[in-house]
């Protein structure tokens, strides 16, 4: 193991390479062109890496210099980004979510010399920016009038790239042979739930320390099959990118949210990364359908969770499950589970959970059907994996041991630390912000607040999240907000608000496709979401969620009131953070009103 994470490739451009060279003929990607799905060969990859590289070069890029990529996740992205590290420079992640203010600091931060942009749309937030450093933008789709900059196509940057390796064959052999385990690879500006994003300065040597730590772990290996959809922005995706390319699976790759079930029919993965929302989406669905057929099939389906839970819980316990519900549960599979995995492809080994916290009904939920959500922990700043849970030893409610390589302690206060290979190398531009959470030893503060019991971590909040009532009670809201999205479905976000206040109260919003499911069996069909949020019968029906939910919790931390909002927060309003997390200060300030009016006798 040992031997693994120090004898390891220089750079992700050598790390690729060796990875064409073990498996030339493998196949490395599966990607859609409308209905249809096309493949790309480790060879092929290179070939097109290669042409795309060597245009960056033709462009004038400079080893280190940033190359923005501002797109949702797609082929193109994942070829650019390699491209991008082959060429010695380092990828700019930009959401193509993020508002034009905060793509012009980002790029105008990072320096960013070249732009990948999906379409126009995101090349004209860069260009509303004033960009000295700005070369080039290259569009993925569509085209871009303008004369303040060099606009090329993918196809004209490649053909550019090959003209270049006609005179100079060996151009991205020599960067990426010049290019260091401590050269710049990747910079990722944090969500910036608290003010201005930070960029994130990671190394090549943290992506391949990345890729060596998790192969060493043994629970994937080259026949595997990942399906792809996280965003590439996000470091959990860009970690997956590492993990390939040590292991050599192929990786189908669709970002389109609303294709994830169908696609998984379709290309049967052995395993996938998710957020916990995606996954509380799916458990929602597939129960709503269970029981929406009503009589003996509901109380089937019913019964068959039951048992699948009750095994999941005496397996957590570590004891042999009992013969009699043995029986039941080869009798629930074959009537229930089997239905259900194989919805999802019918191969899937484990999920795997990261980004923020899963509830325990969802994994129990998920354990029980027989595909297991091995949750792990990490940060940006910690290239995203820095502990998950293993196959064989799974323990719901924890993220797992530290990953080989690394290690947490936990400070007197109750944040947790780490230190090991994927930690990053400080905030761009910023060493004040770098030293507040680097320590000179090399620990990193986690800002989160959490336990360790037999090497395995359990995160219960974040540390500046902490609620304090006037009553002098502490309140973790996160806890509350995760027990809340496993227990009811039709929500979409719920803010627990309380600092100061005489008791718990909370915003609550809808989920547009769930809420208007419910409204067609209660005679409430045709109103839109936001004319559902002012239904008494809504109401009602969220009031009996916060019930069960409260029936979970210590007195003082029950919701005693709520609010339900007319529409969803948003990343354009500024309530959301480009990677979906919530900017609860923001939501708290912008609906103050509605929250003050609860605490009035």
């Amino acid at each position: 193991m040992t031997a693994t994470l120090t004898e390891r490739a220089q750079s992700f451009g050598a790390l690729f390479v060796d990875r064409v060279n073990k498996t030339p003929n493998g196949e490395a990607f599966r990607y859609r062109v409308g209905d249809t799905w096309q493949s790309l060969t480790w060879t092929q990859t290179k070939r097109r890496v290669f042409e795309l590289a060597a245009g960056l070069v033709d462009l004038g890029v400079e080893p280190q210099q940033r190359v923005a990529i501002a797109s949702t996740t797609r082929i193109e992205w994942i070829l650019s980004d390699l491209a991008v590290l082959c060429a010695g420079a380092a990828t700019t992640t930009v959401y193509p979510t993020t508002t034009a203010s905060d793509v012009g600091f980002i790029l105008g931060d990072s320096e960013s010399v070249v732009i990948f942009a999906e379409d126009a749309e995101q090349a004209d937030k860069a260009l509303a920016a004033h960009l000295p450093s700005l070369k080039a933008i290259v569009l993925f789709d569509g085209t871009h009038d303008t004369a303040d900059v060099e606009i090329l196509s993918l196809d004209e940057l490649a053909a550019r790239g090959r003209k270049r390796l006609a005179a100079e064959s060996d151009v991205i052999d020599q960067r990426i042979a010049n290019t260091g385990p401590e050269d710049l690879a990747t910079l990722i500006y944090t969500s910036g739930t608290t003010g201005r994003p930070k960029g994130v300065r990671l190394v090549h040597d943290n992506w391949t320390y990345e890729g060596a730590a998790v192969s060493a772990l043994g629970i994937l290996g080259p026949d595997d099959v990942q399906y792809l959809w996280l965003p590439m922005s996000h470091v959990l995706g860009k970690v997956l990118s590492a993990v390939q390319l040590e292991l050599g699976f192929s990786t189908a790759v669709d970002g389109d949210l609303t294709k994830i079930v169908e696609n998984l029919g379709v290309i049967k993965p052995t395993f996938m990364g998710g957020a916990p929302r995606i996954f509380e989406k799916v458990r929602a669905r597939v129960t709503l359908t269970g029981q929406s057929h009503g009589g003996l099939k509901a109380k089937i389906f019913d019964w068959a969770i039951g048992v699948g839970i009750k095994a999941s819980r005496i397996r957590q316990e570590r004891k042999p499950v009992p013969k009699v519900l043995s029986i039941q549960l080869a009798l629930a599979d074959k009537l229930v589970f089997k239905t259900i995995r194989e919805r999802l492809g019918g191969r899937i080994r484990f999920f795997v959970s990261g980004s923020a916290q899963l509830s325990r009904e969802v994994a129990e939920w998920f354990d029980a059907v027989g595909m297991t959500i091995l949750e792990g922990y990490g940060l940006t700043e910690s290239s995203a994996a820095a502990s998950v849970n293993l196959p064989e030893d799974t323990r719901i409610g924890t993220v797992g041991p530290a990953l080989p390589g690394s290690e947490f302690r936990i400070a007197e206060d109750g944040e947790i630390l780490l230190r090991g290979g994927g930690v990053m190398r400080g905030y761009h531009n910023n060493p004040e912000a770098t030293a507040e959470v680097l320590t000179d030893d090399g620990w990193f503060h986690t800002g989160d607040i959490g336990e360790l019991n037999d090497g395995y971590l359990r995160v219960t909040d974040r540390k500046k999240d902490l609620i304090k009532t006037s009553g002098g009670k502490y309140v973790a809201p996160q806890k509350v907000e995760v027990l809340f999205s496993a227990e009811c479905p039709y929500a979409a976000n719920i803010v627990v608000h309380g600092e100061g206040r005489k008791f718990v109260s909370a915003l609550i919003t809808l989920d547009p496709e769930m809420i208007t499911t419910w409204a067609k069996e209660h005679d409430l069909d045709g109103r839109t979401p936001e004319q559902l949020a002012k239904e008494p019968a809504v109401r009602e029906m969220i009031g009996k969620h916060i019930d069960t939910l409260n029936s979970q919790l210590e007195r003082w931390e029950t919701v005693k009131k709520f609010v339900i909002l007319p529409h969803e927060l948003s990343v354009e309003a500024g309530e959301m953070t480009p990677s979906m997390k919530v900017r609860r200060k923001t939501v708290e300030k912008k609906y103050m009103a509605e929250l003050d009016k609860l605490y009035q006798d």
